[in-house]
């Protein structure tokens, strides 16, 4: 029996490769102002430099989820690894703006290529229902940690350093979590007489990065402008392409028989809907502190820093306690908690006093801590062995489809509304009727305890 400290050597190395890639998320926000002075960026670029990445990220994680599944989940994440590393040293040392854009589009390939590996990995090396729900309360942890600790982090490394760190600090994270794979994760199954369906993974690329990239439009341009409808409308027609191919294939991508899943498809909108809520609200508070308020960047994610400071206890409790509870009241609670978070920053009045915020914003980071680790596990628990690397992928993919959407939302909101008070007071009632909206689906779909999701039944279509 290995030794605690090496069990949970995955878990480590899991963990820095799914932070590195939701820290750049994130961390890039309070840098990209000095990045476009420096190199001298137009404001194309500079939109180009933060969206870029992201739009890859999101639009080829179903793609790396079933390379995974065909190569085997090590060796991709391994790849992925070794990619974000690489093109994060390229960032660093980008000589000019183009060359900058270019590196971080290949960040956001190395990062879709890390994040479906991650949970199958942890499904792979805790077998154990109880270790595994506490490794993937941790790996969930890591998201809202690293996006509110982003900011913070950039502040400081802009202010000190120099903007260029904040791509440099991934090189030892992305060289420790390599080696830490190598040396501790198990070799993944591969499934090399699975064909890859290139235009399927071309039609889910296409509806992933058109609605991403018209959500993030709408929260600049407006949803009314023609290039925001015309994007939301292809990627309607993409995700339609990509549903008929997924029905026609002999081997698809995402077997129709996952999302007639009740608790594959419930814990994918979850997914979705506590992501918009989190994001949304993380967003929108970061552009009331600075703009409202006068923060700082530094001062914003010290500001931010009740919003995490629980999620980790959370996820930990989450995990211990799923063991006496099952997921069912965890998700459900978790996600009545935030909403009343939310709630009560809508109903604290037009300029409330920052003491009077600080309950919110835990309620809401500890909410989502909580929830994540059951939803987490109730979707890896609905798949096959066989489409772990599928399944992590679409709960993923959801989940940035909400963040997408969060963001944009709430920029809509403060745009269009009288007074920045109303907008961002709107914005908190609807990520509250979000997370409502989960808790309710939570209770339907997320299995009680002692009835495990249980993976469908394929045909040997894979459907």
């Amino acid at each position: 029996m290995p030794s605690e400290r090496r069990s949970w050597a995955p878990l480590l190395a899991v963990c820095a490769g799914y932070f590195m890639v939701i820290l750049d998320v994130t961390v890039i926000n309070v840098a990209v102002p000095v990045i476009g002075r420096e190199l001298s960026a137009s404001l194309t670029g500079i939109q180009w430099i933060t969206d870029g990445y992201t739009l890859v990220f999101a639009g080829f994680l179903l793609t790396g989820g079933a390379l995974g599944d065909r190569l085997g989940n090590r060796r991709v994440f391994c790849t992925g690894v070794a990619v974000f590393t690489v093109s994060s040293a390229a960032c660093a040392l980008a000589p000019s703006a183009l060359f900058l854009v270019v590196a971080r589009l290949v960040e956001g390939l190395g990062a879709a290529l890390i994040v479906p590996g991650s949970l199958a990995l942890l499904q792979q090396a805790y077998p154990e229902k109880a270790v595994r729900s506490r490794a993937f309360g941790l790996w969930g942890s890591m998201a809202g940690i690293a996006a509110s600790a982003g900011p913070l982090l950039g502040g400081l490394l802009v202010s000190t350093v120099g903007w260029r760190w904040v791509f440099l600090i991934n090189l030892p994270v992305g060289a420790a979590c390599l080696a830490l794979t190598l040396r501790h994760v198990g070799r993944s199954p591969r499934r090399a007489d699975r064909p890859l369906d290139w235009p399927a993974q071309c039609a889910v690329v296409a509806a992933v990065g058109l609605l991403t990239g018209a959500l993030n439009e709408a929260g600049r341009r407006g949803w009314s402008d023609a290039a925001v409808l015309a994007g939301l409308g292809l990627a309607v027609l993409a995700a339609a392409a990509f549903a008929l191919r997924e029905r026609l294939a002999r081997s698809p991508v995402l077997p129709l028989g996952l999302l007639r899943s009740r608790a594959m498809s419930g814990g994918a909108v979850i997914g979705l809907l506590f992501n918009f809520g989190f994001y949304g609200m993380v967003f929108t508070a970061s552009l009331e502190f600075q703009h409202q308020r006068g923060f700082s960047a530094l001062g914003t994610g010290l500001a931010l820093f009740p919003a995490v400071a629980m999620t980790m206890f959370a996820s930990v409790l989450s995990g211990r306690l799923t063991r006496r509870t099952g997921d069912r009241p965890l998700v459900v609670s978790g996600m009545l908690l935030a909403a009343l978070g939310l709630a009560g920053w809508a109903a604290a009045g037009a300029d409330p006093a920052y003491a009077l915020l600080v309950l919110p914003m835990t309620a809401a980071g500890f909410g989502t801590s909580f929830a994540l680790t059951g939803s987490t596990a109730t979707v890896m628990g609905a798949a096959p062995e066989a489409y772990s690397g599928a399944a992590s992928a679409l709960f993923n993919t959801t989940r940035q489809v909400g963040s997408a959407t969060g963001v944009a939302l709430g920029g809509s909101l403060l745009a269009s509304a009288t007074d920045y008070s109303t907008g961002i007071r709107t914005s908190m009632f609807i990520g509250a009727l979000a997370y409502l909206a989960a808790a309710v689906l939570a209770w339907r779909c997320v299995p009680s305890k002692g009835a495990a999701p249980g993976p469908e039944p394929f045909s040997s279509d894979g459907r």
